[in-house]
């Protein structure tokens, strides 16, 4: 899936809107680590895979940025569970 997703840094989220409907991952940013907080997808929304493609896109940005990542989002962590080839990503506990 194709999403214009952009990373709204005043709001500290990414987010895409689709007919009309916004869908956004907030996000808390620290010199190198991101922690995401939370997914939201709107229920016009849901069913179409667009929570997973933006977490993809997300996951590619943190990589591209090279940032470490804490998944508190529930969503983020089924997500990297059944992707563990992000699973580099994910910042280590100290």
């Amino acid at each position: 899936m194709e999403l214009d997703l952009k990373d709204n840094t005043a709001a500290h989220r990414f987010e895409t809107t689709l007919e009309g409907h916004t869908a956004f991952i907030t996000y808390k940013l620290r010199p190198g680590v991101i922690t995401v907080l939370h997914t939201e997808v709107p229920p016009e929304l849901e069913g179409r895979g667009v929570g997973s493609a933006m977490i993809k896109h997300v996951l590619e940005h943190i990589a591209l940025e090279n940032l470490k990542l804490v998944p508190l989002c529930p969503f983020m962590k089924a997500y990297l569970k059944k992707h563990p080839e992000y699973q580099y990503l994910v910042k280590e506990k100290s």
